[in-house]
């Protein structure tokens, strides 16, 4: 791929990632989709599903596909900030300090379990996945490109956890419910295990490419309508009395830009409001908080949504 890429590229090579992870994941279309949306957005990902359906096997999946370096780390209450990001270790035969990298030196980390390790290792995820940096010991070092981080939480079993707070639950571009496959999928499931259908997964892209699809997708166009009806979206959230936290600017320009990601996969050159409208649930919905009351009253953040996008029209 050229160092600019032209969307048809980019609609060519997203396709090849969907169908190889596809191969593996069976039964998770939409969410094959946001992976690739949030990779070329340069966005970060939290899953949340019971144990067992495959949170981590699909990360894995996904960054084999790729050609990326992959990293795993695995939360719990007793790592430290340093066991994350690195630090600098004395060399008693140089007599100098020597700068250990930590996993988040990579393409795609895998953050398993976040919600089991103190806010103070939590946090040392926060300048990656913002800035693309870690800062050690006053120096500043830049991760590899792309980069991206997957985390996981488990709904059930929350004794001993520490939730995320919501500044960093908003860091996450998308949060993504990893539900139960159905009957069809479960049995799909079965019959390639049977069959060992698990096999290696073939490499369709190199981390350069995907730089070269990041830069093609950044040029594709908004119209200011589309632009207002983002905006009207996120306003309305604030105006909505249900709700204790409402969406924020972050959330705005997380629709912008994932919205031109899902036009550039489909091959389109431009953004229509109907990206919007499929995006708005995964980039909305751990953004907004309930007013207690309204929780109390069976209310929940899809009604909101769903509302939202019911009420607001392009104008």
């Amino acid at each position: 791929m050229r160092a600019e890429a032209k969307l048809s590229e980019v609609q060519h090579t997203a396709e090849a990632i969907f169908n190889e992870v596809n191969k593996i994941i069976i039964g998770k279309k939409d969410l094959i989709n946001y992976l690739i949306i949030s990779l070329l957005s340069e966005g970060n990902i939290l899953m949340e599903g019971f144990p067992g359906v495959a949170k981590t096997t699909i990360a894995k999946t996904f960054a084999s596909a790729l050609g990326c370096d992959f990293k795993r780390i695995q939360f719990t209450p007793d790592i430290m900030p340093a066991d994350i990001t690195g630090t600098f270790i004395y060399n008693q035969k140089t007599g100098g300090f020597e700068l250990r990298r930590g996993p988040v030196f990579t393409n795609i980390v895998l953050a398993d379990e976040i919600n089991r390790t103190s806010p103070k290792s939590q946090s040392a995820l926060l300048e990656c996945m913002e800035e693309r940096q870690v800062t050690l010991e006053g120096t500043t070092l830049k991760v590899p490109r792309p980069f991206m981080v997957i985390a996981t939480q488990n709904p059930i079993d929350l004794e001993g956890t520490y939730p995320l707070p919501e500044a960093q639950i908003d860091r996450f571009l998308f949060k993504l419910d990893v539900e139960y496959p159905g009957e069809e999928e479960e049995l799909g499931i079965l019959i390639s295990k049977d069959k060992e259908i698990f096999s290696e997964i073939k490499k369709v892209t190199t981390p350069e490419q995907i730089m070269d699809m990041v830069t093609a997708v950044k040029k594709v166009y908004v119209d200011e309508k589309v632009m207002r009806y983002i905006r009207d979206l996120v306003i309305r959230t604030r105006k909505n009395r249900d709700l204790l936290i409402a969406a924020s600017p972050r959330a705005s320009v997380a629709l912008l830009n994932t919205s031109k990601s899902f036009a550039a996969i489909q091959g389109r050159s431009y953004v229509i409001p109907d990206d919007v409208k499929y995006l708005a649930y995964a980039a909305l919905k751990h953004r907004l908080v309930l007013a207690p009351e309204s929780e109390f009253s069976g209310l929940t953040v899809d009604d909101i949504i769903q509302d939202v996008l019911n009420n607001v029209e392009v104008m």
